[in-house]
Order: structure tokens, then sequence, then C-alpha cells
């Protein structure tokens, strides 16, 4: 299987502005771009099938270029909003290009061989003349087409919003963007989310009219779920690549709970994995659908990616805790994650210090109701301290008890769990 003919597969292609272009995927040696505007200073999940689809074209022989957009982030970009966006302050823009860049780093090999190249398109857009850009760009841009562009015209089209000169402006500025990068880097390809075709196009035409150098684009579908909705929401928000806007732990629990009906669809869009292992794990959706394989499987690929394979093996150690796996060195964000719903007892944690009996422990919890029930429960091996039996009535909990560095976990039965928080 050829290259163009593997993403198509994926289904990370929905449109191309040219049958020539499959060729040229496969021929090796494309030069392309995928511009992030630094709206925050974190990716989310929903730029994750475009960071693997670059991923793959540079192992696959390609050079990518990440634009940062320092430029055009100051001016917004209308497509797929529904009013006109909040202008950053230029330390703003600056604090969120750095998130990105390293978020980047992750995906992109900056390093060897066909090595990524990393620009900010501030720095060519800064130093246009209005009167130049408008005699020497503008006057390619037909007023009667950039309405027709569904960017402007969604915005046009509703009622009491409109669209300012500024964003309207977007599509010459990004346009622009593609021409100096042919210019500068032979970069003949761009690629974008399904509302960025009019841009693309716009770029191509600017181009050739210029120039005349053939350029192509690609865009990439909007993913969603089976039921139609917007892949990328949780219950709390958006699932971003920053551990700090999103944990780890709270990132592989998203991939893992996704259904059934979307698994192997996510497989093929979020991760590296051969088109051939992916059916296997099909097969194992269509015959043991209760083992949940592909969803553990997509879990590991995707939290590898974003945050290493040390952050993957806390990660998969602490989601077996509630399978009664021992608990022990996890920090305290992962332990009020994985028992957010369980009741929690404060103690000072000097309490430890001569010693506190499992059987107090148990019974100021309410794991049992009484110091009777709470030996007899401990004499039948039904009593464990962070999921470890503990048979012994006569036993003190202390600080080599806890679970990390705030938190020792009580549990009784199978699944009865209670969380000693230690201040």
């Amino acid at each position: 299987m050829n290259l163009f003919e593997e993403i198509s597969q994926r289904g990370l292609i929905e449109k191309a502005t040219s049958e020539e272009l499959a060729g040229k995927i496969n021929e090796g040696g494309v030069t392309f771009y995928v511009g992030f505007d630094p709206t925050g200073d974190s990716l989310h999940v929903g730029h994750f099938a475009i960071l693997n689809l670059m991923r793959l074209l540079q192992k696959g022989g390609h050079l990518p270029i990440g634009v940062m957009g320092g430029g055009t982030g100051m001016i917004g970009d209308p497509g797929g909003k529904s009013k006109e966006r909040n202008l950053l302050t230029q330390t703003q823009i600056e604090h969120n290009m750095e998130g990105v860049q390293a978020q980047l780093g992750k995906f992109l090999d900056f390093q060897e061989g066909n090595r990524a190249i990393l620009v900010n398109n501030y720095d060519w857009l800064s130093q246009l003349t209005l009167i130049d850009f408008l005699r020497d760009t503008g006057k390619y841009f037909s007023v009667n087409t950039m309405i027709t562009r569904e960017s402007v015209k969604s915005r046009l089209d509703r009622e009491g919003e409109g669209i300012s000169y500024t964003e309207f402006s977007y599509m010459l500025l990004q346009a622009y963007d593609f021409y100096k990068l042919n210019e500068d880097h032979n970069c003949t390809l761009q690629i974008g989310g399904s509302d960025q075709w009019g841009n693309i196009v716009s770029g191509i035409d600017l181009t050739r009219r210029i120039n005349g150098a053939q350029l192509y684009g690609i865009t990439m579908p909007l993913i969603t779920k089976a039921d139609g909705s917007k892949f990328g929401k949780s219950e709390s928000g958006a699932i971003f690549l920053s551990a700090e806007k999103t944990s780890p732990y709270e990132f592989y629990q998203f991939f893992l709970r996704q259904a059934d009906e979307d698994v192997i669809r996510f497989l093929k869009v979020f991760t590296e994995m051969s088109l051939e292992e992916i059916s296997e794990f099909e097969m194992s959706v269509r015959e043991e659908p209760h083992r949940r394989l592909a969803q553990q499987k997509l879990a590991e690929e995707a939290t590898r990616a974003v945050h290493g394979e040390e952050i993957l093996e806390k990660v998969v150690r602490a989601s077996r805790v509630l399978f009664g796996e021992k608990i022990e060195n996890l920090d305290d964000q992962v332990i009020s994650e994985i028992f957010k719903d369980v009741p929690s007892l404060d103690k000072e944690i000097s309490s430890l210090n001569g010693g506190y009996s499992l059987i107090d422990a148990l019974v100021e919890t309410g794991a049992s109701k009484s110091k009777g029930q709470a030996r007899k429960l401990i004499q039948s091996g039904g009593a464990y301290v962070n999921n470890i039996s503990q048979k012994d009535i006569d036993y003190q909990l202390t600080m080599d008890d806890l679970a990390s560095p705030s938190f020792l976990i009580l549990r009784s039965g199978k699944k009865n769990y209670k969380l000693i928080h230690l201040k």
C-alpha cells in the first residue's frame, strides 16, 4: 500500500485540491506546512489527528513545517467561529507559542534527516506595510469570491453578528503565508482542517498569480463520534495535551472510555499502528468486546505519544488500582482522580508518627460500624491497606503506609474504598 492510500484509508483526508497530489505524496520529498494560531498555551485532542498526519508524512519522507501564527494570531481566524474572537496581546501570544512548540516536538523530529522546521509568521507579516500589501497582494483577491468562502459566508448569514474587516482580512494573511513559505522553503502543500479549505485555495491562487508555482492543499475531516457529537470533549470540558490542563490519568481514561463503534476508527486516526495490526483489534471488538482490548491499546498509544513512556507506565499502573493492584508510589493528584467519588477522612499527618491503629481507621472512615466488627473484618482477611490484605488486628498505620505523599487507602471487601487524607 502506498502512503497516500494509507493515509486515505486511515480517514485523514477529506478533500485534496488536485489528483496529482497522490503521486507527489507517494514519491516523497514534499515540503508541507500546518499552521497553529496560538489562541491558547496548549493544543487539545482536536489537534491530535493533524499532528499524527504530520508525523506519518515525515516518517514517509516528507518535510514538515510548523507555522506558529504569531502574526495571524493577532488577527483571528473567523473559520469555525460564530462571533469575533478576543484579540490577544503580544505577551499572551508569545506565552502560548512556547507551550504549543513544546507539544509539536513530541510528534515531529527536529533533529535528523528531513527534520521539521518551526517558523513564526509574525517574522514576515510584521514587516509588511499596509499600502504595499494592498497594492502587491490585495489586488489579487476578489471580494465577490471572498464572501462566498464558508468561513466568511457563515458569519455574514448570522443575523446580528457579521464580521469585522480585521477578521475578513485573515484570508489574505494566510494566503500570503503559503506564498512566503513557497518562496523561502519551496513549500508546496498546506494541510488544514475542513474549515480551512477557502484559506488554502486562496494561498494556492495567490502564489500562482505572483510566481506561477503549482501548490496543493489537503483538508482533514472533523473527527466526530458515531453519534455525531464532536470528538474531544468530556464532562469536565476539553481534553488538552498539556499535563497541567488535563492530567495524564484523565487523558488516558478519556481514550479508554471510547465506544466500540468508534475505537477502530480512532486507532487509525490517532496512532501509527499499521492497518494490519488495527484489523486484529477490530476482530477483538467483534468477538470479545467485554475485554476492551482496542480501547486499552488506543489509550496506551495516545498517552505514550503525548506524555511519554514513563508517564504511561504510571498511568497504566494507576488505572489497575481499582482492579486490586497494590497502591504505591503514586502522586496526590492521581490518587485524587482515581478516588474522586470515594468518601474521605481528614487526619493530621502527625497521627501516623506514633502509630494509628487499623481498627480505629476502619471505624473512623465508616468502613466498619464498630471496633468489634473491624476486628472480625481484619481476621477474615477482608481489610486492605492500599489493596494489600492485612490480617493483624494490632496493625498500626505509619508513614510507610502512605500510597502517595498525602493519602492512604483502605478497602473492605472487593470494592468498598475509603480515603484517608493526611494533612
